[in-house]
């Protein structure tokens, strides 16, 4: 039994040096060493050796086993590196190419939206201003001749919020025209102001959100009259979309403006010829305007026989869908990645 082994040794320790794979290893160790290998087929022999020598025949099985196992391990061991350098030799990077950079992400289409809106009007003139989100009944109503009982706070559907400590209504403004108001109150003519910022309203589908941004502008001095406002927004448009469109005024009703316009323009996707866009009519909605009611002139201490003026609001995220052909206004506020990806790919 003592050649067998030390046979068994040298064969075995011959396969392992020029096995070439670790799959290849452990089919050596399962022959050599697994329950029906081979030195376990000579163990079951030692039966036959005689009682004095049995000892000295299991010392050199389990010595013959150690040699199996420690030159599998240390082959295992080499054939890794062996994988390790060539891995490394296959997939070298060239440390001089430049690296890739990350995408910083865009600006958001409303952010965007009110910059530009915002820059025109300052290079026509105007001056921004800002003021609380949080505010009066009285600023945001009454002062713009809104009195509690007048319909017009319908067309409002108003976040009212715990009124004031000393009494008063508080609530979330319902647009931006209380910036006016303020402006006016503590300034005089000639004013030339616009105020941009979130407002709030009770109201939610494809085109209306509750929260939702507006640009309000206005202009108060001496022999204002409608010609001003209607060149001004016309000239805002054109450079605005970057293109010439027809703009009509269509006779509306605001209660802080007399007389009251709607104005529309020729719609940006069939020209006219009618579209899903603009239902078929060839014109889109884009801002409300008027000359400043006398009696919001009173409000706020402004002699209305001497000076008159103007106003003017536009929804901004009404302009971005437009601008950037966004066609549901909820897509500007989920937060989605996907959205806000395209949209920095776009340039946006």
């Amino acid at each position: 039994m003592r050649d067998q082994l030390e046979q068994l040794n040298q064969e075995a320790l011959a396969e392992i040096a020029t096995t070439d794979s670790v799959e290849g290893l452990e089919n050596v160790r399962v022959a050599i060493l697994g329950r029906k290998g081979k030195l376990t087929g000579l163990l079951r022999g030692l039966g036959q050796v005689p009682p004095n020598e049995r000892p000295l025949m299991g010392e050199l099985a389990n010595r013959v086993k150690e040699s199996v196992t420690e030159a599998i391990t240390a082959r295992q061991q080499n054939l890794k590196e062996q994988a390790l350098r060539a891995s490394l030799l296959a997939e070298t990077v060239d440390i001089t190419l430049p690296g890739r950079k990350r995408s910083q992400g865009g600006i958001h289409p409303v952010t965007r939206a009110m910059g530009e809106i915002t820059t025109i009007l300052m290079g026509m003139g105007f001056e921004p201003a800002s003021g609380p989100e949080v505010e009066s009944d009285w600023f945001n109503f009454e002062a713009l001749n809104i009195p509690a009982d007048h319909p017009a706070r319908e067309m409002h559907d108003t976040f009212y919020l715990p009124d004031f400590p000393g009494g008063g209504r508080r609530l979330l403004r319902t647009h931006t025209s209380p910036v006016q108001i303020r402006t006016m109150t503590n300034r005089k003519p000639p004013l030339r102001v616009i105020a941009g910022g979130k407002v709030f309203r009770c109201d939610s589908d494809l085109t209306h959100t509750p929260m939702f941004h507006q640009m309000e502008g206005f202009m108060v001095d001496r022999d204002v009259h409608f010609g001003h406002l209607k060149g001004l927004l016309e000239t805002f448009l054109i450079r605005f979309f970057e293109r010439s469109l027809p703009v009509r005024f269509r006779p509306s009703f605001f209660p802080f403006t007399e007389p009251s316009a709607e104005v529309d323009m020729g719609c940006l996707f069939c020209e006219g010829t009618g579209c899903r866009v603009c239902k078929g009519s060839g014109w889109l909605e884009v801002a409300g305007c008027g000359m400043i009611h006398p009696a919001v002139l009173h409000n706020v201490g402004i002699d209305r026989e001497i000076y008159s003026g103007f106003a003017f609001g536009m929804g901004v995220d009404r302009f971005a869908m437009l601008k950037y052909g966004i066609d549901d206004l909820r897509n500007m506020f989920d937060n989605d990645v996907r959205f806000l990806t395209s949209q920095a790919v776009a340039g946006v």
